[in-house]
C-alpha cells in the first residue's frame, strides 16, 4: 500500500495513506484477538461438558453394579429351602450373620456414595446452565432406594423364618425323642403279650389253677386299660409330628400303626381268652385273695412307678425363668407325694409278706410266683430304688436349666442397656444433625469442617454398635426370643444408625455443593448468610424444605410479584424451574440456584454459537481443519466426534453446523 520512498522520500508524508496502513494494522490485530476470545470461551464450555459425561458414566456403572447385587442377593434372602435338622438351620443363620456383617456394609457405603454422586453431578450440571442429568431406566436413585427397601424386607422376613424354622425343628426334635421313648416303653410292655394271651394252659389245668389264670387275667386287663393312656399319647405325638411335617414321618407312622394294630390284637385276644376262662369260674375258691389284692394294688403302683419314672425322665424346653420355675414347682409337688406312695410300697410289701406268714403257718409250698401277676416284690423294690435315685438327678437338670435362664436374663439386661445408650444416641444425633442443617455459623469451609469432625466424631461410636451387635449375636446363639427389658431391636437400631450415617454424609454434601455454587457464581459470604436467613424465617416447621406457600411467600419477601393472577404463572414458571420433579418442597440448594441465577451471568447457547462464529470467520458452518487450528485436540476431536453435516447454503465438503451443536450443549436440542 505504501512505498518506503513515500514516506522516507518527502518532507511530508500523505496523512490519509498513512492513517489507511495504520488502520489495516489495527483490524488485522482486531480479529485475531476475537478469535482467541473465542476458542477460549469453547474449551470452557466442552471441558464442562467432558467432566459431566464421565460421572454420568461412573453413576451408571456404580448404579448397575449395586442393582445387579440387590437383585442376586434377594432371591437367597427369599428361599425358604427347609431343612431337617436344627444344626441345619443354624448353618443357614451363621451364613446371614455372615452376610450381615461381612457382605452388606460395603453395599451400604456404595449406596450412599452413588447418592452423593448423583446430587453432585446436578449440583455442576445446574451451575453450568446444562439440563439435569436423567438415568437410564430403573437406575434412578428412588429405583435404588425401591430395590435397597425390598431388600431389607427379605433380609427381616429371612431371619425371621430361620429364628421360626429352628423353634419348630427343636419342637420336632423334641416331640420324635418322647414319641420313641414312649414307643420303647409300650414295646417292652407289650412284648410277649400275644403269646401269653394265646396259650391254651387253661385246658390241661385244675379247677383251682384255672379259677387262679382267671384272676390273673382280670389283673391283665387292668394293666391293659393302664396302658391305653400310652397309646392315645403315642398316636398323639405322631399326629402332631405329622402337622408340623417332621422329614421322618413315614417311620413314625409305620411303628405308630404297628402299635396300633398289635393293640387291637391285643384288646381281641384278652376279650377271647377271657370268655375262655370265664367257662372254668369253680377255680376261684381255691386261690389265696391276699395274692389278688397284692396284684390289684402291685399293678397301678407299678404303673405309677412307670409314669413317675418316664416324668423324671422327660426332656424339657423352656424360654425363660417362670417356665423353668414352673416346672420346679411342679417337681417339688411330684416329692411331696413320695412318702405317701412309699407307704403304699410297704402295704404291698406287706401283703406278700402275709402270704408267706400264712404259707408257713399252714405248711402250704407255694410255687414261687404270684399266679395273678408278674410284678414281683423284687422288681417293684428294684423300680422303686430307679426311681429315687432319679429324682436326684432331675433336681440338677432343673437346677441348671434354671442357672441357664438365669444367665439368659443377663445377657437380656445387658443387650437392653446397650441397646438403650444407642438407641437415645442415635436419636440424639439426629436431632443434632437437623439442627446443624438449617444454623449457619461461620463460612461455609468452617461449616464443611465442623460437619467432617462431626462425623468422624459419630463414627468413633463404632465400637458401641459392635458391642450390641456382639450381644445380639449371643442372644441369638442362646435362642432367646423376647427381651422386656427395651422396646429395642436389632434390626430396628441397625436401621437407624444406617438413616444417622446417611444423613451426616448428604448434609455434607449439600455444604460441598454449596460451595461449588458459590464459587462458580461469585456469591458472597454475606449473600449466602441473608439467603439461608431469609430461607430459615420461612422454613416454620424446620423441615429443611420450603412447602409451596412458604417458598411464595420468601418471594414476595424478595419483591416478586407472584400474588394475583398473573403472578400465579409467573410462581408457576419459578415452582418449575426450583422443583422440577413437582415434589412440592424447595430445598435450600434449589433456592441457592434460583437466587443466583437471578442475580448473575452464565455462559449460554447464544454466546457459544458467537465464539464459533468467530472461529469460523463468520460463516454459518466450520471445518474440521478450523477447530484443530483454534481448539486444543482433545476439545477439537470431542466436537468434531459429535458435530453434524452441515447442509445449508454454500456448504462446502466436510462443513460441520456448529449452531446444533452449541444448542444440544444446554438441552435446547439433540446432540
Amino acid at each position: 500500500m505504501l512505498d518506503a520512498e513515500d514516506i522516507v522520500g518527502t518532507l511530508r508524508p500523505d496523512e490519509k495513506a498513512i492513517m489507511t496502513y495504520v488502520s489495516c494494522f489495527y483490524h488485522a490485530f482486531s480479529g485475531a484477538q476475537k478469535a482467541e476470545t473465542a476458542a477460549n470461551r469453547i474449551c470452557k464450555v466442552l471441558a464442562v461438558n467432558q467432566e459431566n459425561e464421565q460421572m454420568m458414566e461412573d453413576y451408571e456403572k456404580l448404579a448397575s453394579e449395586l442393582l445387579e447385587w440387590i437383585r442376586r442377593t434377594i432371591p437367597w434372602l427369599e428361599n425358604r429351602t427347609q431343612e431337617k435338622t436344627v444344626n441345619d438351620m443354624q448353618a443357614k443363620q451363621e451364613d446371614f450373620r455372615d452376610y450381615r456383617c461381612v457382605h452388606k456394609p460395603p453395599k451400604v457405603q456404595e449406596k450412599c456414595q452413588l447418592e452423593i454422586s448423583f446430587n453432585t453431578l446436578q449440583t455442576k450440571l445446574r451451575l453450568s446452565n446444562r439440563p439435569a442429568f436423567m438415568p437410564s431406566e430403573g437406575r434412578m436413585v428412588s429405583d435404588i432406594n425401591g430395590a435397597w427397601h425390598t431388600l431389607e424386607g427379605a433380609e427381616k422376613g429371612y431371619e425371621e423364618w430361620i429364628l421360626s424354622e429352628i423353634r419348630r425343628l427343636e419342637r420336632l426334635e423334641h416331640l420324635a425323642e418322647k414319641f420313641h421313648q414312649k414307643a420303647a416303653i409300650h414295646e417292652s410292655w407289650t412284648d410277649g403279650k400275644e403269646a401269653m394271651l394265646t396259650q391254651k394252659d387253661y385246658e390241661t389245668s385244675t379247677l383251682s389253677e384255672v379259677k387262679a389264670l382267671l384272676r390273673k387275667h382280670e389283673a391283665f386287663e387292668s394293666d391293659l386299660a393302664a396302658h391305653q393312656d400310652r397309646v392315645e399319647q403315642i398316636a398323639a405325638i405322631a399326629q402332631e409330628l405329622n402337622e408340623l411335617d417332621y422329614y421322618d414321618s413315614a417311620s413314625v407312622n409305620a411303628r405308630c400303626q404297628k402299635i396300633c394294630d398289635q393293640w387291637d390284637v391285643l384288646g381281641t385276644l384278652t376279650q377271647n381268652r377271657k370268655e375262655s376262662l370265664e367257662r372254668t369260674e369253680k377255680q376261684l375258691e381255691s386261690i389265696d385273695e391276699l395274692y389278688l389284692e397284692y396284684a390289684k394294688r402291685a399293678a397301678p403302683f407299678n404303673n405309677w412307678m412307670e409314669g413317675a419314672m418316664e416324668d423324671l425322665q422327660d426332656m424339657f424346653i423352656v424360654h425363660n425363668i417362670e417356665e423353668i420355675q414352673g416346672l420346679i414347682t411342679a417337681h417339688e409337688q411330684f416329692k411331696s407325694t413320695l412318702a405317701e406312695a412309699n407307704k403304699e410300697r410297704e402295704a404291698i410289701q406287706a401283703i406278700q409278706a402275709e402270704v408267706q406268714k400264712i404259707a408257713q403257718s399252714n405248711g402250704i409250698k407255694l410255687s414261687g410266683a404270684n399266679p395273678y401277676t408278674t410284678i414281683t416284690p423284687a422288681s417293684i423294690d428294684s423300680k422303686w430304688k430307679k426311681a429315687m435315685d432319679m429324682v436326684p438327678l432331675r433336681d440338677n437338670a432343673l437346677q441348671d436349666e434354671l442357672n441357664k435362664q438365669n444367665s439368659n436374663d443377663t445377657l437380656r439386661a445387658k443387650f437392653a442397656t446397650q441397646a438403650n445408650t444407642v438407641g437415645a444416641y442415635i436419636q440424639a444425633k439426629m436431632e443434632e444433625i437437623g439442627r446443624i442443617s438449617i444454623e449457619m455459623n461461620g463460612t461455609l469451609e468452617d461449616q464443611l469442617t465442623h460437619l467432617k469432625d462431626y462425623q468422624k466424631t459419630i463414627m468413633s461410636y463404632m465400637p458401641e454398635i459392635n458391642t450390641l451387635e456382639g450381644y445380639h449375636q449371643l442372644i441369638q446363639e442362646a435362642l432367646i426370643f423376647d427381651n422386656q427389658y427395651t422396646s429395642y431391636t436389632m434390626e430396628h437400631l441397625r436401621v437407624g444408625w444406617e438413616q444417622l450415617l446417611t444423613t451426616i454424609a448428604r448434609t455434607i454434601n449439600e455444604v460441598e455443593n454449596q460451595i461449588l455454587t458459590r464459587d462458580a457464581k461469585g456469591i458472597s459470604q454475606e449473600q449466602l448468610y441473608e439467603y439461608r436467613a431469609s430461607f430459615n424465617h420461612f422454613d416454620k416447621d424446620h423441615s429443611g424444605a420450603l412447602q409451596a406457600e412458604e417458598f411464595k411467600a420468601c418471594l414476595i419477601s424478595l419483591g416478586y410479584d407472584v400474588e394475583n393472577d398473573k403472578g400465579d404463572s409467573e410462581f408457576a414458571r419459578i415452582m418449575g424451574i426450583v422443583d422440577p420433579n413437582g415434589s412440592g418442597a424447595v430445598t435450600f440448594q434449589a433456592f441457592i440456584d434460583f437466587m443466583s441465577r437471578e442475580t448473575t451471568d452464565t455462559d449460554t447457547a447464544d454466546q457459544v454459537i458467537a465464539s464459533f462464529k468467530i472461529l469460523a470467520a463468520d460463516k454459518p458452518f466450520i471445518t474440521a481443519e478450523e477447530l484443530r487450528r483454534e481448539l486444543p485436540p482433545d476439545q477439537a476431536e470431542y466436537c468434531i466426534a459429535r458435530m453434524a453435516p452441515y447442509t445449508g447454503p454454500n456448504a462446502i465438503p466436510g462443513a460441520l453446523d456448529y449452531m446444533s451443536f452449541s444448542t444440544a450443549l444446554y438441552g435446547e436440542s439433540d446432540l
